[in-house]
């Protein structure tokens, strides 16, 4: 039986009275709010204008994403778990406003150019000015420094230059979707805001911590950059089935669905493997009889095996696979996740009653806390929907707020 996320989450997250302020965009750093927010943080999502540009995105490609009801899945991905108040930072009377926001923050978080920041005044150095214990973190697509550090990006981008795209398809570059490295991003994000915490916790400084679209693809890529500046060729990286050992590939079954397999050492389990599927008369093969013949017969041995899937379902193989202790997997696509038993059971899908769209299915945080809870805690604001909240909790008076509205310096 699936879990609501409420249920889920029945305990104080970790990161519990840390305040974070955002001035963010679309995903790489609102991205890294809503996983603070997972962990229990309050995150206050400051927006002018028109507010965050990824609110009014409905179109990717052909496939459009606005919903009936209104709303954008995309924002919510991006903005779940926080408070959103409207501020016009532009003027002084906002500027005040912003600054007090600041002088109370753990965290501030930003992703706008790095020649934005300082018209603004949410550069690390002003920022730093109101309160000199806080922790600030900007993300850019390439660096804070070089020709490039100054130039927007977007995740496949960030894919591109790093070499990632060469990756999943030997015939040309290829993206991974959707948003995969602006969600690594804000991954990477919080794993450095939670590091300068700590070390705020321990040592009573701030500091400014970056990271950006770039750098994050190439730590993700840390074996493959590796492994190509020692043979000096990044071409053996790309997936070719003919070229692995059927104990690390992928078949389809009989039923038209894929199984893949990862076994190393290969020699441990080459013989379990030829039993498990009744090919006993390969083990001694002398085409085959160790890990260096068979890949120098890769595709002649895939090919036996080509055939040797097609003789029954995924699920068989499966069963069959688990039995041998074999480390195969049904290949699914993504819609087949939310209704795995083994998420299920995991709570990796959980369900939450969204105010708008109903009852939905999203990924449980990915981690269990023994003593605290995370994960997904409310929906994305309406654009300046906790604007009085906010200021209220600020000790701003009845009049202030109203003052404040009627200059155009709240919403």
């Amino acid at each position: 039986m699936r879990r609501n996320s409420k249920d889920v989450i029945d305990k104080p997250g970790p990161l519990a009275g840390i305040k974070v302020v955002e001035y963010a965009v679309f995903h790489a750093g609102p991205g890294c709010g809503a996983i603070l927010g997972d962990l229990g943080a309050e995150v206050i999502k400051v927006e002018g204008d028109i507010g965050d540009p990824i609110r009014h995105w409905s179109r990717l490609g052909k496939q459009n994403y606005s919903l009936k009801n209104g709303g954008n899945p995309m924002f919510e991905f991006s903005n779940r778990n926080k408070k959103g108040i409207f501020l016009d930072i532009k003027s002084e009377k906002g500027k005040a406003v912003f600054h007090r926001l600041i002088k109370k923050a753990d965290v501030f978080l930003t992703n706008l150019r790095q020649s934005t920041k300082p018209k603004l005044g949410i550069d690390y150095e002003s920022i730093r000015e109101i309160n000199p214990k806080i922790i600030y973190s900007s993300v850019s697509g390439y660096g804070k420094k070089g020709e490039a550090s100054d130039l927007g990006a977007y995740d496949p981008l960030g894919q591109a230059r790093s070499g990632m795209m060469f990756l999943t398809d030997a015939d040309g570059p290829a993206p991974i979707q959707m948003a995969i490295l602006d969600q690594a991003t804000a991954i990477t994000n919080s794993h450095a805001i939670m590091t300068a915490l700590y070390i705020r916790e321990r040592d009573g400084i701030g500091q400014e911590v970056h990271n950006s679209l770039y750098s994050t693809a190439l730590w993700l890529t840390h074996a493959n950059l590796l492994l190509s500046n020692l043979n000096r060729s990044a071409k053996d990286f790309a997936w070719v089935r003919t070229k692995n050992s059927p104990l690390r590939n992928n078949f389809i079954c009989k039923d038209g669905k894929w199984i893949v397999g990862t076994h190393h050492p290969e020699a441990k389990y080459w013989r379990i493997f030829c039993e498990a599927t009744d090919q006993n008369s390969l083990v001694d093969d002398q085409r085959f009889v160790d890990d260096e013949s068979r890949s120098e017969n890769s595709e002649e041995l895939v090919a036996i095996f080509d055939e040797v899937f097609k003789q029954k379902t995924q699920t068989e193989w499966s069963d069959i696979f688990l039995k041998a202790g074999l480390m195969f997997s049904p290949v699914q696509q993504i819609n087949d996740v939310p209704e795995d038993p083994q998420a299920i059971a995991n709570d990796y899908v959980v369900d939450f009653d969204h105010p708008e769209f109903g009852s939905i299915k999203v990924p449980g945080y990915p981690i269990e806390f023994s003593t605290f809870s995370a994960g997904i805690r409310s929906a994305a604001p309406k654009l300046g929907e906790h604007t009085d909240q906010v200021l209220r909790e600020m000790d701003f008076s009845e009049e202030e707020i109203s003052e404040l509205k009627e200059n155009g310096i709240i919403q």
